[in-house]
This record gives structure tokens, C-alpha cells and sequence, in this order.
């Protein structure tokens, strides 16, 4: 199966050797590519780099980049379907808590590989300021530090979009828009986002952005997924809703649970399996259970019904993966019924 020039110029031969075998180990030619290319669209290009949060610069976690990027520039082999986009969420402060680590290990390794790939161009690239020890706080000064630092760990001179990681209240709201609004003019920030804030805080940023002409937030991504539901639902999403912003949920299957790769009594090997003991009891378990009956209704995953069921409240669920073949439990797109909505709303109250 040849490939174009255009993918050859972008990974070369010896990356695309690598980006083919992972890229028929998990079997992705299986999905129809139109459906691949509106889930790439409907998830924000289903890809979070929580791969590189415990992780260093492998060949395993760079062919993941490379397969990501390679589906949304041809989409296997198919020239005539131009999905360009790709979406990277990260901050700085990812993995700061793995021992060894200062913070900012994610960035660095997202931008070798665009640096190596040539393709920054080609990606929409999100980062956080706030929480690295480091460069804690939205204080003038810290921003504009812990952005300068992020920029030359991913080798760009802009960040497409530049989350506010926490609500730091003890900084004026004003000073930190103030600040954003500097940036944005500089060129080195396109657009701002909000992660971890009330809806009543959200609201007062709305309003002090549009009383000093400042940039407004237009995300809110706060944790939110089917064992997860409040505060989101009663605070954050009515005022989400209200500011006319986007919801992008971090955490949306459950830091694993979701997946189904979990069952009672089972131990699970997993970076992640102490993070999810809370999940492990009677309430859980039934709302995995509705979860694996509806996938097995539409014939798909239990990530997907998972993913579907945020689609059908309104947002646009963050989907993690570490390996090609969790990505790929996670692409199927589906729609779920008003019945089947219901059902796990009920089950998952």
C-alpha cells in the first residue's frame, strides 16, 4: 500500500515504518474513515497527552503522537479527506508528582516530536498555567514567565489555547485578564480557557472581561463524567450554558473505570487502579453494568457510550489514551437514545 508524498515528507521513512506497524496492530482500518474523521472533530481530536504524564520520550508514546497525526493528515492512505486537525491538551506541570520530575516533562516531549515532524502548523496545541510549584498562581508576572517556559519547552513562539489551570483568588481577576489580554496582543497566546472554576466565578470573569475589553474564556474544563456529576451539573454547566462557552471535561471516562477494563474482584495493573478504588463499589458497578448493556445494544465500546453519553449533556469529552489500542476503544461515535440517556442518568444519580 503506497503511501503519498505528503505523508513522506511529513514522517519519513523510517517513522512511517513505525507509524504503519502500530497503525495495523490496532487495527484501525477497520472503522469507516468518515466515522474517524468526525470523531477526531467531535471529541476536539480525541487526544489528551495524560500519555506522557508518567512516562519519558519512548519510541512507544512518540508513535502515538505519530499515529494520532498521521490519522488526521490522510486518515489511512485517503488523500481526498482533508482532517487536519489535531488537538493536544497539556500544562506544565504534567508530571511534576513522578519522582525524578520538575514539571514540564509533557511539553518538552510534545515539542521534540513537532519539532522532529515539522507539523506545528498542523495542530491546535493547549497548555495550563497555575499548578506547577514552580510557577504556582495567575499573578502578572508568573504568567508571563510560565508561558515564556512553556513556549521554548514546545518550540513554538504561541499556544493556540492557554487555560488558567486553577481559579487563584488570591490575584484580582482583573490583573490575570489583564495579563491574558498583554499576551494575546504579543501573539504568543491565540485563545483563553478556564479549568477548575465555579460557574459563579466564570460569570465574574465574563463580566469583567466585557467591562475592560479583555479576552474571554471560552472553555470550561472542570472533571465531569458519569460517576462525577456535581458541582458540575448545578453550578458549572448552568453557567456554562448562560456565557454561551464550551464544556471540554477532563477525566470523562473515569481515569479508566469507564472502559470496562475493571471488574469486581479483579486486581488491575494500571498507573491508574489506586486512582479508581473510589469507584469499586455497589453504585459503581451499576453504572458500569448500563454502561456494557448499551454497548452491547449498539455494537461499540464501552468508552464510546461513555463519551456519548457528555456528548448528549453537552460536552465535548477529553478522552485519555496510553496506547494506540485504548484509542481506538475510544473512537467509535455513537448516538444515544433519549431512552438510553435516560437510563444512565437514573442509574448514575
Amino acid at each position: 500500500m503506497a503511501t503519498s508524498s505528503r505523508q513522506s515528507a511529513l514522517f519519513g521513512l523510517n517513522d512511517w515504518k513505525t507509524i504503519y506497524q502500530t497503525f495495523q496492530q490496532a487495527d484501525f482500518r477497520s472503522y469507516d474513515y468518515e466515522t474517524l474523521r468526525k470523531s477526531f472533530v467531535d471529541y476536539l481530536r480525541l487526544y489528551y497527552p495524560e500519555t506522557f504524564n508518567d512516562y519519558t520520550e519512548s519510541s512507544e508514546y512518540i508513535a502515538l503522537l505519530d499515529v494520532m497525526a498521521f490519522m488526521g493528515q490522510g486518515l489511512a492512505f485517503r488523500d481526498d479527506l482533508n482532517a487536519r486537525e489535531n488537538f493536544i491538551d497539556t500544562a506544565d506541570m504534567y508530571s511534576e508528582w513522578k519522582p525524578g520530575n520538575k514539571g514540564g516533562e509533557s511539553e518538552r516531549i510534545i515539542g521534540n516530536w513537532m519539532e522532529s515532524r515539522g507539523n506545528r502548523h498542523e495542530l491546535v496545541i493547549a497548555t495550563k498555567v497555575a499548578k506547577l510549584s514552580t510557577r504556582a498562581g495567575l499573578a502578572p508576572a508568573n504568567i508571563r514567565l510560565a508561558l515564556d517556559e512553556s513556549l521554548s519547552r514546545l518550540q513554538s513562539d504561541h499556544v493556540d489555547i492557554y487555560y488558567s489551570h486553577l481559579d487563584d483568588q488570591d490575584v484580582p481577576l482583573e490583573d490575570t485578564l489583564s495579563t491574558y489580554n498583554d499576551v494575546i496582543k504579543a501573539g504568543k497566546v491565540h485563545l483563553i480557557a478556564a479549568s477548575n472554576y465555579t460557574g459563579a466565578r466564570l460569570k465574574e470573569a465574563a463580566m469583567i472581561s466585557k467591562a475592560n475589553n479583555f479576552p474571554t474564556y471560552i472553555a470550561a474544563q472542570n472533571q465531569y463524567h458519569l460517576l462525577y456529576r456535581q458541582p458540575f451539573e448545578s453550578d458549572v454547566a448552568p453557567a456554562i450554558k448562560e456565557l454561551g462557552i464550551s464544556s471540554l471535561p477532563f477525566y470523562s471516562l473515569a481515569r479508566g473505570f469507564l472502559t470496562g477494563k475493571y471488574k469486581p474482584g479483579m486486581k488491575i495493573d494500571s498507573v491508574r487502579s489506586e486512582a479508581v478504588a473510589e469507584y469499586q463499589n455497589e453504585k459503581g458497578w451499576a453504572v458500569l453494568s448500563k454502561v456494557d448493556d448499551i454497548a452491547k445494544e449498539l455494537n461499540t465500546t464501552l468508552s464510546a457510550v461513555a463519551l456519548a453519553w457528555l456528548r448528549g449533556h453537552g460536552s465535548l469529552p477529553i478522552a485519555s489514551a496510553r496506547t494506540p489500542e485504548q484509542l481506538k476503544d475510544a473512537l467509535p461515535l455513537v448516538t444515544l437514545s433519549a431512552t438510553q440517556l435516560a437510563d444512565l442518568d437514573a442509574v448514575s444519580a
